[in-house]
């Protein structure tokens, strides 16, 4: 039995997210329909993380196991066609029996768009968070040094999962001003519930004066969730790269951006 990894991209609007929900439509279970037509039985897809409902994946990566023989090189044009066009499948190959597409990833890269624009722009719509008042992104990268490094993430995280430890080591959250668009990009080893959307909020929230940049280490330090930035909209949060490097396999996953 093959265990097969797929690079994918999808928009997240029309999905509660990507873990499988009863009675309500996600990637996951909308992907495993589509492979069991083309390898013609059941599977099990593991994703590399649940994005919540209205977030969007400029690549993510999946694995299944299956006895098909189709080639490689053929799967994802099989399977795209028995996706719908908001769910695209770029990439398919063989890994080794170990992998997995969550267990795998040493890293994540999460990218936030604020569309900060006096007036609205429509085909933003679902796709980043319209804020009209400006933003000034000096403030904006000020605030986000803050969170590179390994700390506590508490205050930064909405209660909704169990995990073992709530610490997690940054490694960079660069803000980027493209005219109206403001890209914050985050990466780190490891994200919590909500904790990429409440720290563009944490951000923004320094922006607008509410918090001074220097003050965010100490709201880490207490795990007050309350002392934080609000959680932004998800429709605004896009996965945009990941790495894998579990001693076996060792690769990258990422999505130039075009929006």
């Amino acid at each position: 039995m093959q265990n097969i990894a797929l690079f994918l991209t999808y928009l997240g609007t029309a999905y509660h997210g990507w873990q499988m929900q009863k009675n309500l439509s996600t990637v996951q279970e909308t992907l495993e329909k589509a492979i069991a037509m083309v390898v013609g039985h059941s599977v099990h897809v593991t994703g590399c993380g649940r994005t919540d409902a209205g977030v969007h994946a400029k690549c993510y990566v999946a694995n299944f196991r299956t006895n098909s023989t189709i080639p490689m090189e053929r799967l994802p044009y099989a399977l795209n066609t028995h996706l719908p066009p908001d769910i695209v499948v770029t990439k398919a190959f063989a890994v080794h029996d170990g992998f997995n597409a969550i267990g795998s990833c040493v890293k994540k890269e999460y990218t936030y768009l604020i569309y900060n624009s006096r007036l609205k722009d429509p085909f933003y719509v679902n796709r980043a968070w319209f804020y009209p008042r400006h933003l000034d992104e000096k403030v904006m990268q000020e605030a986000a040094d803050q969170f590179v490094g390994t700390h506590d993430f508490a205050a930064v995280r909405s209660v909704g999962t169990d995990v073992k430890s709530t610490i997690r080591t940054v490694y960079h959250y660069r803000v980027e001003r493209d005219g109206d668009l403001l890209r914050l990009r985050v990466c780190a080893n490891g994200f919590l519930y909500n904790m990429a959307r409440a720290m563009a909020g944490t951000v923004v929230y320094a922006a607008e004066g509410k918090i001074k940049p220097c003050e965010i280490g100490e709201i880490l330090e207490s795990g007050n969730r309350t002392a934080a930035g609000p959680t932004v909209p998800a429709g605004g949060l896009y996965m945009t790269h990941l790495w894998y490097d579990d001693g076996v396999e060792k690769f990258e996953c990422i999505n130039d951006w075009h929006l």
